[in-house]
C-alpha cells in the first residue's frame, strides 16, 4: 500500500512537468548537509541538479564529523542547502577547511520553532534537561520536517534557493514545487484525518530521541522521548525509573526506536512495562533504498503508518 500510493505520486509528478524540461549541458551541484534535504533537492530540482547529501542515508547527524571528502564535495558545489536552527553545528569548520564562498540558505528560515520542552516531561530533571538540549541543538527544535505543513515551506525555500542560482529554469523549478508541496499537502490531509480517530487514551508514544515534537503538534500525538534531542546520552536512573512509573499509570503501550538509534533501552523498558516496540521511525536521516523510507514523503507516510498501527484500537 506505502509502495504503491509513493510510486502513483511520483510518477504523476514527474508525467506533469516532463515536457517543461530542456537540455541544460550541466546541471547544478547541490549540496545539502542531510539525506532527508537531498532529496526535496531532487524532488524539486529533477534533472536540472545533481543532489548530493554530506550525511547520507542511515547515517546519525548527532555524531557526525566532517570528513576530508566531505569538503572536496563543498568544493565543486554551486549550492549549499542546510536546515538551520544550529543542525548543522559542524558547517562552519567544513565551510572553512572547504574554502567555499558560495551560497549557503537555511531551507528553515521562515517556520515557527517549537521550543523545547524535555523539562515537563515524565523523570526528566528541569536542570538536565536544560544542559542537555543547550549543548545538542539550541533551545529550539530543528526537526522541523517531520511535519507536512512545514515541509512544504522547505520545498518554497528550495525552490527559490534554486531559480536564484539558475534563473533561466525558474519554470522548471516552480512547477516541480507545485507539484510536489500538493503530493505532501495530499498526504497531510490523509493524516488529519486517520490520527483523528484515535482515542485520547492512545495518543501517548515514547521514542529513542526528541525528534517527533513537530508531527504530535500536528495530529495531537504526544512523544515522550527517552534521550532528549541527542542519541549519544544516556538516561541517569531516576529518569529511567520515571519514565517506567508514568507509562505504567497512564497505561502507555507504544514504543518506537529509530533507524539510527539502539534498540536497548527501549527493549528494557518494554519488558517493565509490557508496552508494544512498533516497527522503527524515521528521524533524522532516510532509509536506504530501496525501503519505502528512501524519500522524505516515503519516510513521513511509513512514520505515520508505522504510529497509526500501533495506536488504533
Amino acid at each position: 500500500m506505502i509502495n504503491t500510493w509513493i510510486k502513483s505520486v511520483g510518477f504523476g509528478v514527474a508525467f506533469g512537468i516532463w515536457a517543461l524540461g530542456s537540455a541544460q549541458a550541466k546541471p547544478l551541484e547541490v549540496v545539502s548537509s542531510f539525506s532527508i534535504l537531498a532529496d526535496m533537492v531532487q524532488q524539486v530540482g529533477g534533472d536540472k541538479v545533481v543532489s548530493t547529501a554530506i550525511i547520507g542515508p542511515e547515517s546519525d547527524a548527532h555524531s557526525f564529523e566532517p570528513r576530508p571528502s566531505d569538503a572536496k564535495t563543498l568544493q565543486k558545489a554551486d549550492l549549499v542547502l542546510i536546515n538551520g536552527a544550529h543542525f548543522e553545528a559542524w558547517l562552519p569548520r567544513l565551510v572553512q577547511s572547504a574554502g567555499y564562498q558560495g551560497k549557503v540558505v537555511e531551507a528553515i528560515e521562515g517556520i515557527p520553532l517549537r521550543a523545547y520542552e524535555e523539562e515537563h516531561e515524565p523523570g526528566h530533571d528541569h536542570h538536565d534537561a536544560h544542559d542537555h538540549h543547550g549543548h545538542d541543538h539550541g533551545e529550539y527544535d530543528p526537526h522541523a520536517w517531520q511535519s507536512l505543513a512545514h515541509a512544504q515551506v522547505y520545498v518554497k525555500n528550495i525552490a527559490e534557493a534554486l531559480i536564484e542560482v539558475d534563473p533561466e529554469n525558474s519554470v522548471y523549478y516552480s512547477q516541480r514545487a507545485k507539484d510536489y508541496t500538493q503530493a505532501i499537502q495530499q498526504l497531510h490531509q490523509r493524516f488529519v484525518e486517520d490520527f483523528a480517530r484515535i482515542p485520547d487514551q492512545n495518543r501517548t508514544v515514547v521514542t529513542s530521541h526528541d525528534a517527533f515534537g513537530y508531527f504530535g503538534q500536528a495530529y495531537d500525538i504526544e512523544f515522550l522521548s527517552l534521550l532528549g534531542a541527542s542519541n549519544q546520552a544516556e538516561p541517569s536512573a531516576k529518569e529511567l525509573a520515571g519514565l517506567i512509573d508514568y507509562m505504567r499509570d497512564n497505561h502507555v503501550k507504544a514504543l518506537f526506536m529509530e533507524n539510527i538509534s539502539s534498540p536497548k533501552l527501549l527493549e528494557q523498558i518494554a519488558r517493565e512495562t509490557h508496552a508494544k516496540i512498533g516497527k522503527p521511525l524515521y528521524s533524522d536521516a532516510l532509509a536506504k533504498a530501496p525501503h519505502a523510507a528512501s524519500t522524505y514523503l516515503g519516510m513521513m507516510q511509513w512514520n505515520g503508518e508505522a504510529l497509526l498501527e500501533a495506536l488504533e484500537p
